[in-house]
């Protein structure tokens, strides 16, 4: 199977969110770059119009230039190997992939091989979002991981001794790539699916994540509170400062009430309560 490459420029304040956008459109790996990143789709799911259409509506936002490319699908773990770094997330939180040595001084280790999925802890978005979850207790709670990447907010949550973790994705990389990390971390109550927040199981959940983007986040945040317990809390991020009213007017109008908020290069995470 032949791959196209799209290689961007792009402001790297925007990656995470450009390959969100991209992962929406049949991208299914990426590889971050000094100037931006490269973003990889099967030839025969690749649609040239819809994608330009996507990239030139950031035009107004930030400098952006990309070309195109068919190319013969690589070895992404290789690849991914080749430029991933442990992080520490505060005093807590230590994210490394197995082959790194690890570090038990911290709290909560998590070990991740993304494969090429968004969600490392090295964006603004995943590491405040975490930062948030260290400060709602998890015991005994029932979490919901929408749009979980890599798993490493679910994995976060089971650390933190929740009861039950339910993750979710669209992208079938990023489902088998979960598991793994699952897997990779021994947590035992987490059950991960391919699929949206339209078919989620009918359930209740005290602590409900969502790192995803925007757009989606204004359309969803209604069928999230759906899945609200009685004062649960709503960890969101996936975008920008400017962007907190908009969000803010949409929980609002469902009966959620911010309650935290956490602020990184523009980018912001927000909590909210039933």
């Amino acid at each position: 199977m032949s791959y196209i490459e799209l290689s961007l420029q792009i402001d790297l304040d925007f990656a995470e969110i450009m390959m969100a956008e991209l992962a929406e459109l049949g991208f299914e790996s990426f590889v971050e770059t000094e100037d931006g990143l490269e973003a990889y789709i099967q030839e025969d799911v690749f649609d040239d119009l819809t994608v330009k259409n996507m990239l030139e509506s950031y035009a107004e936002r930030t400098a952006i230039s990309y070309s195109f490319k068919k190319i013969a699908k690589q070895n992404w773990n290789e690849e991914w190997e080749k430029n991933f770094q442990p992080i520490s997330i505060g005093n807590n939180i230590y994210v490394r992939a197995d082959f790194h040595e690890a570090k038990p001084d911290f709290l909560y280790e998590i070990i991740i091989t993304p494969k090429m999925s968004f969600g490392t802890g090295h964006h603004e978005t995943t590491s405040m979002v975490m930062e948030h979850q260290l400060t709602i207790p998890h015991q005994d709670k029932k979490v919901l991981d929408v749009g979980t990447g890599t798993g490493i907010l679910a994995v976060l949550a089971s650390k933190l001794e929740a009861k039950y973790i339910s993750a979710f994705d669209i992208d079938e990389w990023s489902v088998e790539n979960t598991i793994e990390n699952v897997a990779l971390n021994n947590a035992k109550n987490i059950t991960v699916r391919l699929g949206t927040i339209e078919n989620e199981p009918e359930e209740k959940y005290e602590i409900v994540l969502a790192n995803i983007n925007r757009n989606i986040l204004l359309q969803q945040i209604p069928a999230y509170k759906n899945f609200m317990t009685e004062g649960a809390s709503l960890v969101i991020s996936g975008f920008y400062e400017t962007d907190i009213t908009d969000i803010q007017a949409v929980a609002e109008s469902v009966g959620l009430k911010k309650v935290a908020q956490l602020s990184k290069n523009q980018w912001a995470s927000v909590v909210f309560k039933s």
